[in-house]
């Protein structure tokens, strides 16, 4: 019997729907190939449209519309228009949040094809995964606005660790170095944020009693950012907060290819919520609507939403003609210095991905 996944596809905002689209020609042509599986997809109209029509991100009952399905794919959040706080709290974080979709996974992969700034840098230089903590930490919503306009005024924007919080992460990501076999490095500031940090440091030594086959290192996320470009090297499995693990891997995009091939998971591990994958670049409306977009990110997610439901050989198999399409340079987007539109470059994904099924 052929096994349904359902996904729940938010194309959101900007370039969101244009780049969504080709990942969702990719997952379905894998299925097509491997005969084995399908798709389908429902798409909500979600995003900062939608509340210019509406006063609200999503369907008062949205939460509940999403709860039955396998997994969410989302485009893109933001607009000009719709300040920033109120895009991202009203669908993105929200999801996150109530799905309890605590583990942030982003890799930080030096693809065959790929540009890097770095001089000399290999792709066995560059081969790292950063867990980050995705639901409390300083992006907990927790403070307040003291004395608004007035002379006195103060803002307290509080970053919430809770035990099971932090060592839930912790745990996540000690797990994942021993089954890859590789080095966790703990990235914090227990030097300066002397709450906060000193405790995640704790609970990152209690943990790691229990993984003492796992090789560990702990820097200050000033030290990791410049070891980041200087010797990317040092990193495999790296777990750290909300805020440090969101601008370090925007650093690591940099280094991996730029924003056009960024990808993350938000993933629930128990499963009692569907996890959400996504394209990290943002919603670009300078170039919405043109056809210019770099679909990779959007593919490369549907890669990690591959490997999420079991189909490790299709994740593979799509991340592997990601970086055929790269080393051809037959079809790349303006941003990779090519002239292909952005249906052209998720063509010629599908094409590969079928052509490397025929010659096995």
């Amino acid at each position: 019997m052929m096994k349904t996944y359902r996904i729940a596809v938010i194309p959101g905002d900007g370039i969101g729907p244009e780049v969504i689209a080709e990942g969702v020609k990719v997952l379905n042509r894998a299925a097509e190939l491997d005969g084995s599986f399908r798709f389908e997809f429902v798409t909500f109209p979600w995003g900062c449209e939608y509340y210019a029509k509406h006063g609200k991100m999503m369907d008062d009952d949205g939460m509940e519309k999403l709860r039955s399905f396998d997994a969410i794919y989302l485009g893109a959040v933001g607009y000009p228009g719709v300040p920033d706080h109120i895009s991202l709290w009203g669908l993105l974080l929200r999801i996150r949040k109530e799905f309890d979709q605590y583990v942030n996974i982003r890799p930080i992969q030096l693809l065959d094809g790929a540009p890097c700034p770095l001089k000399d840098a290999s792709k066995a230089d560059i081969d790292m995964l950063v867990i980050r903590e995705n639901s409390e930490g300083e992006y907990a919503g927790a403070g307040d606005w003291l004395f608004k306009g007035k002379p006195e005024e103060v803002v307290l924007q509080t970053g919430v660790f809770s035990r099971k919080g932090t060592e839930r992460i912790i745990r996540y990501a000690y797990e994942t170095a021993r089954r890859l076999n590789k080095s966790l490095t703990s990235v914090s500031k227990g030097n300066a944020l002397n709450y906060s940090m000193v405790f995640w440091d704790q609970v990152f030594e209690e943990v790691g009693r229990e993984y003492p086959d796992v090789k560990t290192y702990s820097y200050l996320v000033d030290a990791a950012a410049m070891f980041m470009i200087k010797q990317p090297q040092r990193f495999e499995v790296v777990v750290t907060s909300n805020l440090f693990g969101d601008i370090l891997t925007d650093l690591g995009a940099a280094i991996a290819g730029g924003l056009g091939l960024a990808a993350g998971a938000n993933v629930n591990p128990d499963r009692t919520y569907p996890s959400m994958f996504e394209p990290i670049h943002g919603s670009a409306p300078d170039i919405a609507g043109r056809g210019i977009a770099n679909p990779l990110a959007a593919v490369w997610s549907a890669s990690q939403l591959l490997d999420f439901l079991g189909q490790e050989r299709w994740g593979k198999a799509v991340l592997q003609a990601v970086e055929q399409v790269m080393v051809e340079r037959v079809a790349l987007t303006p941003d990779m210095g090519g002239t292909a539109s952005t249906s052209e470059v998720g063509d010629k994904v599908v094409s590969v991905l079928a052509a490397s099924v025929a010659a096995k």
